[in-house]
């Protein structure tokens, strides 16, 4: 046991200044790497939306990225996995060309009409900055973890405006059940910093205007949680389809750029035979929608298949503002059957098909109350809560491991993208039984 000749606050003061010092330099990175994507992912939504013939070079687009990191980007293809594993089990440092990589594959992606999002090429971004500061500063392996969660954390609050939500979602998407809280100090200062940063920059995030709420009332909280299963379903429902597409296209096409072509062609086509380019893009205006007026009640099942279709073939972007938009238009949908006002179970929505996809029900409900006010806070709460338990032990990204897990008996650590394959086993096992 240590003994401290002084008070231990005092052996603290070190301790802060250098995570102040090391979150602060990361949050300049990812703060101004965020920014410059935003600008240029606005720019290639306003020339795709002014030139609409352009989704018939999507194939070609999907081609030239698919082609890139065949030939430069296999080091760092898995993306926001790679980040997770180099968490739980450090290796090596994450080469730099994952930021310019994600950030023109998204970009490209964006500009030819992809239905992908954006919190992925932040937080790969983010993090692969973050760690070109290990040998720079000459980090110790349990340092580098938490250089890579401030990364995380920096990138996810510097792209969408939550300083609170991005701290968190650093700390809490590596483990199932699990948070590490000596990163905490260094997430939340580097997750403040660049949302400071980004503002610095000129970023302006999209506002969403909640008109109505129903009060804190038993038949109003079992309609929430009756809405959170159905969030949690399709959020699980989300995340299997787009790892067994991946997964089909992998076995059928080997040639990699070959895969995005033939998802891009998919995705032209679908565009061409539905009329409408409402559910490609991050499609913001029709999130911004759900909170104004009812929509139609199929707007969840388009994104969600023009969305599975873009990602599960290899268009990079992310799966976070598809899952706000599949969220929003759910909860708009449902909320004439539930009897609640369709602008808070839009907004509830929003929030909680993310919590049951990502796993992240407590960086849910603290985005809800930074976006849409704390009074969604307790509705939001428990609908993330029962969606995170609902959608099982899946989601968007396969390194999570299982901290706890949230019902039966999982060993720590197993990755949830092999908990399919060890239960299979475990159910295949004889039994001592007779």
């Amino acid at each position: 046991m240590k003994h401290y000749k002084y008070p231990e606050q005092l052996y603290l003061l070190p301790y802060i200044a250098k995570w102040c010092l090391i979150a602060c330099l990361i949050a300049v990175l990812a703060g101004s790497a965020s920014a410059f994507f935003l600008f240029s992912l606005e720019y290639a939504t306003q020339w795709r939306q002014g030139h609409p013939w352009i989704i018939w070079l999507l194939p070609l687009g999907g081609f030239i990225v698919g082609w890139l990191y065949l030939h430069t980007g296999k080091p760092v293809e898995a993306g926001n996995n790679l980040l997770i594993d180099e968490i739980h089990d450090p290796k090596k440092v994450i080469p730099l060309r994952m930021a310019p990589l994600v950030l023109f594959g998204t970009v490209m992606s964006h500009l030819f009409g992809a239905s992908v999002g954006r919190e992925g090429t932040a937080v790969q971004m983010g993090g692969a900055l973050a760690d070109q500061l290990t040998h720079l500063l000459r980090l110790r392996t349990e340092d580098r973890r938490i250089l890579l969660m401030a990364g995380i954390s920096a990138g996810f609050a510097s792209v969408f405006g939550t300083p609170m939500a991005g701290a968190i979602f650093g700390l809490e998407v590596l483990a199932i059940g699990r948070m590490r809280y000596d990163a905490i100090l260094p997430c939340f200062i580097a997750a403040i910093a660049a949302d400071q940063v980004g503002l610095a920059w000129g970023v302006h995030h999209t506002h969403y205007l909640m008109s109505g709420s129903a009060p804190v009332a038993l038949w109003s909280v079992a309609a929430v949680i009756a809405a959170g299963v159905v969030f949690g379903l399709i959020g699980m429902v989300f995340a299997n389809s787009t790892h067994r597409l991946s997964a089909f296209m992998k076995s059928r096409i080997a040639y990699a750029p070959l895969r995005p072509f033939v998802g891009g062609l998919v995705v032209a086509l679908g565009v061409w035979a539905s009329g409408t380019d409402r559910y490609i893009g991050l499609g913001i205006p029709v999130i911004v929608e759900a909170f104004q007026q009812p929509l139609a009640p199929w707007d969840f099942l388009g994104k969600m298949a023009f969305t599975v279709t873009s990602l599960g073939t290899g268009f990079k972007g992310g799966e976070v503002t598809p899952l706000f938009y599949i969220g929003a238009t759910l909860g708009n949908a449902l909320a004439p059957l539930l009897h609640l006002p369709f602008s808070m179970l839009a907004g509830i929505g929003f929030v909680a098909v993310f919590a049951g996809a990502a796993n992240t029900p407590i960086a849910s409900t603290i985005m809800a109350i930074e976006l849409f006010g704390p009074e969604i806070g307790p509705f939001a709460a428990l609908a993330c809560v029962v969606a995170y338990l609902f959608s099982g032990h899946t989601g968007i990204y396969h390194a999570q491991r299982v901290g706890w897990a949230k019902h039966g008996l999982l060993p720590r650590g197993l990755k949830i993208g092999e908990v399919r394959a060890y239960r299979a086993k475990k159910s295949a096992e004889p039994t001592n039984e007779g």
